[in-house]
């Protein structure tokens, strides 16, 4: 008979997996074979940054042209998804199936045609704010000044061409503002549960029971920082799932890991350091070196799911279905 842990392994391996945001640099410079981590892992579905607000808009669309550029020259091992039909066939295909996210709106560089731009070259979520406030709503290390003019004229845009509106990293009022303007369901991309951990970018259970009131998903993710310290990450992981789970039932929990590996020039440590507005002090982000689940240690998490009583139907909802159901839904 199986243990728990050869059971989730095989779950994962007889599932479709899906991570709602990688957390590599998003620099041309980035060794893309890096994404054999999340294939090897059993991962089906990936959405890679290419940008956040710190980065010129410039700097987005380059990067989001390299990375495109480099996935399409690699039609082995990858498939560029613009729908979720896409993300079936590459499944069916045994390929590791891509799409572009931003963290934050300062790419659009206050010009909503950029909305369709993006969308044309693999972007399927945006954030309003990256911590801070933008041109788009408030940031949730900021003083949230709540969704803007501009910020609604997105959404709006966004539900037009098929985009799923993302509000992680935006304020507590802009996220609300988002999800109550939003005709389609809205997404916490990688977000966790305050009442487990107190941190500044984890949500409250009034924004979970929101999110899950637009049809849409949270997706959690292993930042140490924002699971809790006071046990092990897959331990601290499945905890976030259960209260998401008690919250608002088992259709709206998913993942977002926010996984990444070292990129040559970019980094990352160095960049958080001289820009403490970004990532305050107050936080936890100066306190040493910060911790990520890879995606190789899912099956802990799944074991220690299985374990609480957790069935294959719901774990299988989790794991990716819960997100591909919105994707059905908002992609075009």
């Amino acid at each position: 008979m199986m243990d728990a842990e050869q059971r989730a392994s095989a779950l994962i391996e007889n599932s479709l997996v899906w991570d709602t945001h990688s957390g590599f640099m998003p620099d041309p410079a980035a060794d893309l074979d890096n994404l054999s981590i999340w294939s090897r892992a059993g991962v089906d579905y990936l959405s890679i940054n290419v940008g956040f607000d710190l980065m010129p808009w410039q700097e987005c669309v380059r990067t989001v042209a390299n990375f495109r550029h480099r996935i399409i020259a690699r039609p082995d091992l990858y498939r560029l998804a613009s729908t979720a039909d896409d993300i079936a066939a590459a499944v069916a295909e045994r390929r590791l199936a891509v799409s572009f996210d931003l963290e934050g709106m300062a790419a659009l560089d206050e010009r909503i045609e950029m909305v369709e731009f993006y969308h044309h070259l693999g972007v399927r979520q945006m954030h309003f704010a990256y911590n801070r406030n933008s041109a788009a709503g408030g940031g949730c290390h900021d003083e949230d000044c709540g969704l803007t003019a501009f910020g609604r004229s997105v959404i709006e845009e966004m539900n037009r061409v098929g985009m799923f509106v993302d509000v992680s990293h935006a304020g507590y009022r802009t996220s609300m503002d988002a999800m109550a303007h939003s005709a389609q369901p809205v997404i916490f991309s990688h977000s966790n549960a305050k009442a487990v951990a107190p941190h500044g970018r984890n949500i409250t259970d009034e924004q979970i029971r929101a999110c899950a009131a637009t049809g849409g998903v949270i997706g959690v993710n292993g930042i140490d920082l924002m699971l809790g310290r006071e046990a092990p990450l897959a331990q601290r992981m499945a905890d976030h799932i259960d209260h998401i789970v008690a919250v608002a039932g088992p259709d709206h929990v998913g993942l977002g890991l926010d996984y990444g590996f070292p990129v040559e020039v970019a980094d990352i440590d160095e960049i958080v350091a001289k820009n403490p507005e970004y990532w305050p002090v107050e936080e936890g982000y100066h306190d040493g070196s910060i911790s990520f689940l890879p995606p190789g240690d899912l099956p802990q998490v799944v074991a220690i799911l299985i374990e609480r009583g957790y069935d294959g139907d719901t774990l299988k909802g989790i794991l990716g279905g819960n997100f591909l159901r919105v994707a059905k839904i908002v992609w075009k």
